[in-house]
């Protein structure tokens, strides 16, 4: 009997060295954008650490306690105004990263991706470190913490411009939407990951929450330096042509809309990142641990939220249109889940998955499949580097509302959780508002009026 290739080698082998390429840099780039999400993470897994309710904590029978209801926190944060020090520690890494973005893309324009990024990840790593080792030598000041969370913010912006920028590299314009929905689930992998990690040191040494996620990013820093091929020219040993950022009125009309939609989205989706874990500790009486984990529930919504969005508007070719019908959904949810999100176990976990899905399908969609098309438009005349940049400036907004949603979340809580889900649920509005004219536009197109273009 004649001898025959194995099944798994005629697999391997049907697709061209091309495709293993283009393979290897979306596992690649979807490892390093995981990273810088995981080593985000931990702050508010932590924060629920920092100030605790110290009446249900076992006092150690050898210490000597001044004040019974803060003994057990990690000052400067167990005074009142524990909210606005969480609030400050989370503005000054946005705001930072908010600044640093408009300028992260004109560097990664002008820089080799490879060095850009690794370096970028190397020093998130070291500041990651330096927040955690602040519970080995017993920092107490505000001001440390809060540099430290400054050069984290600035040392972040390094990643989703060039990550984007190798992706649309490789990647053509054909059903981007489900590539970059798929590939964007790393933004909730990574915060599952870094929660599931906070969460297994935070009752203990809480500086590990950040030590390891740091050692993580920093080691992706280094994968990133010998194996990140940014782009398939450089594949086939041809040169880039540097071309300035020049676009048309067409380009920067779509990009107002998708910016301010952005910022909306952010300030929804930022608030959740960071103050999620803190609401169920505080509503639902669960221990740090249990917070976190729960927590990573609306991560899992989110990436099936994300694949979903990318499926229907590639098929659909409404970009807008989907990220709407989204959002009109979202606001009844998020009030629900206020409401009755906390009364059974079950329901807390099929909302917090319905509620990660629609807040994350419209935000990743916007972030990655409609920043590629504004990137390699051709009113750009093919320079793929501007991708870096135009990725950049609809980060950078956004990130202005990603910045503002966790700060208004520290000066509204004490006031209640209600009115911070109704500046939510507010700006999940507005952003449909923002929307509606791209929305009109696509259904223009679906009636016959205008030629409409897929993917």
């Amino acid at each position: 009997m004649k001898s025959t290739l194995a099944p798994g080698i005629r697999l391997i082998t049907t697709f061209s060295r091309d495709s293993w390429y283009r393979g290897f840099i979306l596992l690649l780039t979807f490892l390093f954008y995981t990273a810088y999400h995981l080593s985000r993470k931990p702050i508010s897994i932590v924060k629920s650490e920092l100030h605790r309710n110290c009446s249900t904590v076992i006092r150690p029978t050898d210490l000597n306690i001044t004040n019974n209801a803060t003994w057990c926190d990690w000052q400067p944060f167990d005074q009142d105004n524990y909210q606005t020090l969480f609030g400050v520690l989370d503005n000054s890494f946005l705001v930072a990263y908010a600044i640093g973005m408009f300028f992260s893309g004109i560097f990664g324009e002008r820089l080799p991706l490879r060095y850009y990024l690794s370096f970028g990840m190397l020093m998130s790593g070291l500041f990651t470190c330096l927040f955690g080792l602040g519970f080995y030598w017993n920092i107490h000041s505000l001001g440390y913490y809060a540099f430290i969370q400054v050069m984290n913010g600035l040392m972040q912006t390094t990643g989703w411009p060039a990550v984007v920028a190798c992706v649309g590299n490789w990647f053509g314009k054909g059903k981007r939407g489900f590539i970059m929905g798929v590939w964007n689930s790393h933004t909730s992998v990574g915060n599952i990951l870094g929660s599931l990690i906070a969460g297994v040191y935070v009752s203990t040494e809480w500086g590990m929450s950040f030590i390891v996620p740091g050692l993580i990013i920093a080691s992706t820093g280094i994968l990133c330096f010998f194996f990140l091929v940014e782009s398939e020219f450089l594949y086939i040993d041809e040169l880039y042509t540097q071309r300035s950022l020049t676009g048309s009125l067409e380009v920067r009309v779509r990009s107002v809309s998708c910016l301010i939609t952005q910022a909306d989205q952010r300030l929804v989706y930022y608030t959740f990142l960071y103050w999620l874990p803190l609401y169920i500790s505080n509503v639902a009486h669960f221990d740090p641990k249990q917070a976190g984990d729960m927590s990573t529930l609306f991560d899992v919504g989110g990436i099936l939220g994300g694949i979903m969005a990318g499926l229907v508007s590639d098929y659909t070719g409404g970009r807008a249109t989907t990220c709407c019908v989204m959002l009109v959904a979202a606001a009844p949810m998020l009030f629900l889940y206020n409401y009755i999100g906390q009364r059974s176990l079950g329901t807390t976990v099929g909302m917090l998955l319905v509620c990660g899905g629609l807040v994350n399908g419209p935000y990743a969609l916007i972030t990655t499949a409609v920043s590629a098309d504004l990137g390699t438009h051709e009113s750009l005349r093919g320079n793929s580097r501007a991708l870096s940049t135009v990725t950049a400036i609809i980060d950078g907004t956004g990130s202005i509302g990603a910045a503002l949603g966790p700060l208004l979340a520290g000066v509204i809580s004490p006031t209640g959780w209600n009115n911070v889900f109704y500046m939510l649920i507010s700006a999940d509005i507005l952003a449909c508002l923002f929307l509606s004219r791209l929305v009109y536009k696509e259904a223009q197109g679906w009636c016959g009026r205008v030629p409409r273009v897929r993917g």
